[in-house]
């Protein structure tokens, strides 16, 4: 419901929320998407307004782009979601280095 009372603030429709909705381990929806730094079949890195998210499964798809509004729909068998942030630099740089081979 916060979307909706933000939209009348905020007058160019940017969602500035984070939400990540998992329908059935097939379809995901994400908001709050501010670019996607990567993707393939297996993996999607995904930069958020609240940290960098790695999605990571099998036949993975964009479904959907909506770059104005942060909106990123993705469908596929989804494995898992990390996030990838400065408290878990290892993590987060052993993920990268495998990334940018």
């Amino acid at each position: 419901m916060n979307q909706y009372n933000n939209q009348s603030k905020n007058p160019s429709n940017i969602v500035q929320d984070h939400d990540v909705i998992l329908r059935g381990r097939k379809t995901l929806e994400i908001t709050g998407v501010k670019q996607v730094e990567s993707f393939d079949n297996e993996e999607f890195l995904l930069e958020t307004v609240m940290g960098y998210l790695a999605i990571r499964g099998q036949n993975l798809q964009m479904k959907n782009l909506d770059v104005d509004k942060g909106i990123v729909s993705i469908k596929g068998k989804i494995f898992d979601m990390v996030y990838l942030d400065e408290h878990h630099g290892d993590k987060a740089k052993g993920f990268f280095s495998k990334l940018f081979k």
